[in-house]
């Protein structure tokens, strides 16, 4: 049985072993095995120092040449009577000369499944489908000089370390995943968003390189130095994930960084028809036939600051409310009195709300669409990242849970107890006599109240939710099971000293007696009316 580059396979027995996220190993299905992080990279790093030297040995049997663009710096590597008079990424002139090196030969190629014509059907769909975009008419005059090359990409597949920082909140999260098939480009000249719109391939046809594989074609020289490829690896790692971690965390605010030194890295060579003339530009996967189109001008996106965003809120909720009540009123003058009143109560809240984003200010950012056709063939696969929290010292998977129903609803009855705690204190009092109750004696506490209600629940009562998730763990029956920590209540010394000056020593003590007496009385009239 052949077996797969990428996969690793159990050292007993010889069968394909399987990453688990929980405990961080490749376990084997048949035998039962493990195999650490460190065993698998080593495994692969063996495999790549012997296809290496198969590489050196057979390059005395190819007769080729590199051509190299003054302009970009684009090195192809093409055979001897191959013709390239401009370079196809930026279309200045090629100088060419003898290659006689094989160090920059990647290990392992994923071969051309789709033919040149193939190609152009697939991009002349692409254009029927899209007729009305410029890209589109203008893509239509260029179709025949789309061509045919092997990119350098390195293949990084393994476990993924990732950290999660709420924007809104004062935790970092961390959590485990598992990179199927992620394919890093290795070229500075090439639009790194328009090669990532034509993806995914499928690994399952990545073979051993050999030169017989790159004949009638051009192989592009991988020319970035190893500190860019590391943080782009970084970056596409968190953005893989970064739907996934949004969906769980319930946000989009976050900031994730991503560690992928466990991984197995492969340098491979893929296979792309690739089109560039100026600023249209477009790629069709070789493998599956997916297009992905750049657009031709830049997209603006505006970003508000936090408090233009609590203004126009405010706006256009006064707005609302003055026409609401003018409609059934017909009186404009207290229709706008009443909305103003409104309005500065609204204003607070709002502020309150974006605060948390006070780093954010005015600005535009721009960037470039990249338009894709679906092949149906081949998914993106990613594995659930599994989230990790401290128990009793261990760290341990979890799975967390943040806006559940009886959250929101203890919230909700915690607000209706604090905004009407007199009025329920009242009711016990007086026996629950409705009759006798008189809400006008809370009505200090109402205004009061009334706006520091909605402030905490925006403010505090929402990042409570998202700084303090319920934790569930994972049972040997596969049922999950909450966590609750256990909270020990310790009279601590001097806790007593600091509840008596509250009470006693003035001047704190006079505010202090001043709210409970006022409370008091606030019940009292309440409860039996002035």
């Amino acid at each position: 049985m052949d077996q797969k580059i990428a996969t690793i396979y159990c050292p007993s027995c010889g069968a394909p072993a399987r990453f688990d996220i929980p405990s961080q190993r490749y376990l084997c299905g048949y035998c039962g095995s493990k195999v650490e992080i460190s065993e698998a990279v080593e495994q692969k790093r063996g495999f790549r120092k012997i296809q290496r030297e198969k590489i050196r040995n057979s390059l005395k049997d190819f007769k080729l040449f590199h051509t190299l663009c003054d302009s970009c710096g684009t090195k192809i590597v093409i055979e001897a009577n191959e013709a390239l008079s401009t370079c196809p990424f930026c279309g200045k002139s090629l100088v060419r000369s003898e290659y006689l090196h094989a160090d920059n030969m990647p290990e392992s190629v994923i071969p051309f499944r789709i033919v040149p014509e193939e190609a152009k059907e697939k991009l002349q769909n692409w254009c029927d489908s899209n007729r009305n975009r410029t890209e589109a008419k203008q893509l239509r005059k260029h179709i025949d000089e789309l061509k045919g090359f092997y990119l350098p990409y390195e293949l990084v597949r393994g476990p993924v370390h990732l950290s999660a920082d709420r924007m809104d909140g004062s935790r970092t999260y961390h959590c485990e995943g598992f990179l199927e098939n992620e394919f890093i480009n290795r070229s500075k000249q090439l639009d790194n968003l328009l090669l990532d719109g034509m993806e995914p391939f499928d690994i399952d046809e990545l073979s051993t390189f050999d030169f017989g594989y790159i004949a009638g074609q051009r192989v592009k020289i991988a020319d970035i130095n190893d500190r860019t490829l590391e943080e782009r690896t970084r970056n596409e790692s968190s953005s893989v994930y970064a739907p996934s971690i949004q969906k769980v965390l319930e946000t989009d605010k976050i900031d994730i960084s991503a560690d992928v030194s466990g991984a197995i890295r492969l340098p491979v060579l893929l296979p792309v028809y690739y089109f560039a003339d100026g600023e249209l530009m477009a790629a069709v996967n070789g493998q599956t036939g997916k297009v992905s189109v750049r657009a031709l001008k830049d997209s603006h996106y505006y970003f508000l600051p936090w408090w233009l965003k609590a203004i126009v809120a405010t706006i256009v909720f006064s707005a609302v409310i003055c026409g609401a009540i003018f409609l059934f009123s017909k009186d404009l003058v207290s229709s706008l009195c009443i909305a103003g009143i409104l309005a500065l109560f609204f204003l607070i809240v709002t502020l309150c709300l974006y605060s948390d984003t006070v780093h954010n200010s005015f600005a535009v950012s721009s960037g470039r669409k990249i338009f894709t056709s679906e092949t149906g063939k081949t998914e993106r696969r990613i594995a659930d990242p599994v989230f990790f929290e401290k128990i009793e010292n261990k760290e341990t998977p979890v799975v967390l849970k943040f806006t559940t129903p009886l959250r929101i609803i203890e919230i909700i009855l915690l607000c209706f107890t604090v905004l009407f705690l007199p009025v329920i204190v009242a009711l016990f009092v007086n026996g629950f006599d409705f009759k006798r109750l008189e809400l006008g004696g809370s009505a200090v506490w109402f205004c009061i109240f009334v706006p520091v209600v909605p402030i905490y629940l925006l403010k505090f009562g929402i990042v409570e939710l998202h700084d303090n998730p319920w934790i569930y763990l994972y049972q040997d029956n596969g049922r999950l099971k909450r966590y609750r920590k256990k909270h020990e209540f310790r009279f601590k010394k001097g806790m007593l000293s600091d509840l008596l000056r509250i009470l006693f020593v003035p001047p704190l003590s006079l505010a202090v007696w001043f709210g409970i007496i006022s409370f008091i009385v606030m019940v009292y009239l309440t409860a039996f009316g002035f």
